[in-house]
């Protein structure tokens, strides 16, 4: 039955099914595969810490006059330089680097400012009002960070203790021997558009491991892949949000950090906003917005362009210039989302991968960085016991689930969950999960996945850019230093007849502008993807491309 003839879309409809048949191969590693003990797919906060706890483990061990002996440590990532694809806010709790680099102060780490003052505003069109700031989003003793630079830091860290760091090379598979993960695939460069191989083209390359880590960032595919496969499952599924960020040169210094609730969201539409200062004349600004919205014409970059305009942003941002600009999905299911389990024999699951994000404090650096740390922890001890099966590296998640990253998501279990009934009904109720501790309402809100969430056609919104404050999205995909080739194969799984209902859905929701409309048709402009895998999660499927395609972020 056709989504028109009952007045809604319902994107699940649509969907292609998860590839994961070309993600999880039970097949021998190719003859020249090059032989790792632990293979990191991801170099983001996860990745590298894990790589870096490792590291300094083997390091002791060898000093101690220990049995294991020499360790080769693999990180992988699809950009062409670390940090390339991070993107965050960034308000950074310096928790998780204080215990990975002990010998080190704060001033040490690669921050910004520390925060001196903050507001949050509840927004109006045409004003806005100071509210008291919510108590998990009070900031004192964080950071402002570019999370582009962290990980360059967090990268040289890791060489300079023998990880073979290896930018350029996105993962497609995991290679698999009955239950056993083996080590993984990448990515064929250098194809036509049509798929074949030839001048210049380069095969994938296998990499074989003792312990594969997935750290791979918001959605990642081979741990979704893993997941299904093994039949994970967890009590709520997960959902996602879509954060639009841009870095603008100001004219008007930015003395604290500003977050605000309401317009321009619908009111059956959960996010926020946030303006932080980065340097005395450099200021992040971006929109978050909860992929479980109501209406198929909610469209987060042309929301952040008409947000500029507002009283409180302009006034910043007015005779500045706008020098970077990118996107990227968020984990948002919280506690009720985490897998059964996060580990398997040869694999473990890390970071934003694993869902280890807190909404209602807006943090996931150091929940990231704190789970690389235990999942280094436990694949050491497994190393020294020469069994790295699935009882092996169970450890890890007894780390993760008697540490704070587990009670912070424990503790605001329903808050995000809450805002499913609306924008007054869910600040209610957090409100008082916020002053119970979590205990009210009492056991769990149950969700819907994001593509089950039926939506209703909503007012096309007008919006013409002036090209000085307020950008189209392809302007906006040039400021990313999106390095994908033209003739490049689509990386994108599109679903067969998509109705023009569904294509506008999926044309408002990519804020890169890779969806468009030929007529009635849906077009689609892959090489304009920035990775940010907000179609991933309703719409059509991404899977990896060669190394260096997407963005080039350098102070996200």
């Amino acid at each position: 039955m056709a989504d028109a003839a009952r007045g809604t879309v319902l994107p699940v409809r649509h969907q292609p099914p998860l590839p994961r048949e070309r993600m999880i191969l039970s097949e021998a590693p190719d003859a020249e595969a090059i032989e790792m003990d632990v293979v990191i797919v991801g170099a983001g906060p996860a990745g590298l810490a894990c790589a870096i706890e490792l590291a300094r483990l083997v390091q002791k061990d060898g000093e101690a006059g220990g049995s294991l002996g020499e360790t080769q440590i693999a990180v992988l990532d699809k950009a062409s330089a670390l940090g390339e694809h991070n993107l965050s806010g960034a308000v950074v709790n310096p928790r998780a680097f204080r215990e990975l680099f002990p010998e080190l102060t704060d001033a040490d780490f690669p921050f910004r400012d520390p925060v001196r003052d903050e507001a949050v505003y509840l927004m109006t069109e045409t004003g806005h009002y100071r509210i008291p700031t919510p108590p998990p989003m009070h900031n004192k003793g964080n950071y402002t960070a570019s999370i582009s630079e962290i990980c360059r830091w967090l990268g040289d860290k890791a060489e300079g203790l023998g990880v073979n760091i290896l930018p350029g090379f996105p993962v497609d598979s995991l290679l698999v021997e009955g239950q056993n993960v083996r080590g993984v695939r990448t990515t064929p460069a250098g194809l036509s558009r049509d798929g074949s191989a030839g001048p210049g083209s380069e095969p994938p390359t296998d990499v074989t491991a003792r312990v594969t880590v997935l750290a791979e960032g918001t959605r990642g595919p081979l741990a979704m892949a893993y997941r299904e496969w093994q039949g994970i499952k967890s009590e709520n599924p997960q959902i996602f949000a879509l954060g639009v960020k841009e870095l603008w040169e100001t004219k008007v210094p930015l003395d604290k950090i500003v977050h605000t609730l309401g317009w321009p969201l619908p009111r059956d539409a959960f996010g926020g906003s946030w303006m932080y200062p980065v340097e005395p004349n450099l200021v992040s600004i971006g929109l978050v917005v909860g992929l479980d919205y109501r209406q198929t014409t909610v469209d987060v970059h042309q929301m952040l362009q008409r947000m500029k305009l507002h009283p409180l942003f302009r006034k910043y941002l007015e005779g500045g210039e706008m020098v970077e600009w990118g996107a990227k999905t968020i984990p948002e299911g919280g506690f009720y989302a985490l897998s059964q389990r996060r580990y398997g024999d040869g694999v473990l699951m890390a970071g934003d991968t694993a869902g280890f994000v807190d909404v209602p404090s807006l943090k996931g650096i150091h929940y990231a960085m704190q789970s690389g740390i235990y999942a280094a922890r436990a694949i050491f001890a497994a190393l020294q016991k020469g069994d790295t099966s699935a009882a092996a590296l169970a450890p890890y998640d007894a780390m993760v689930d008697g540490s704070y990253i587990r009670d912070d998501l424990y503790k605001s279990r329903n808050q995000r969950l809450a805002f499913k009934d609306g924008f007054f009904v869910g600040g209610a109720k957090a409100a008082l999960m916020t002053v119970t501790g979590g205990r009210f309402p009492g056991g769990k809100i149950t969700m819907h996945a994001d593509n089950e969430v039926p939506r209703q056609a909503g007012p096309e919104p007008a919006f013409v850019p002036d090209g000085k404050l307020t950008f189209s999205k392809v302007d906006a995909v040039f400021k990313s230093g999106n390095g994908t080739r033209d003739d490049i194969p689509s990386h994108l799984i599109v679903g067969k007849d998509i109705p023009a209902d569904v294509a506008q859905l999926y044309v408002h929701l990519c804020p890169a502008g890779v969806y468009e409309m030929n007529g009635d048709r849906l077009q689609v402009n892959a090489p304009n993807c920035i990775d940010c895998k907000a179609t991933d999660v309703i719409g059509p499927r991404w899977t990896p491309r060669e190394g260096g395609s997407g963005p080039a972020y350098k102070k996200m």
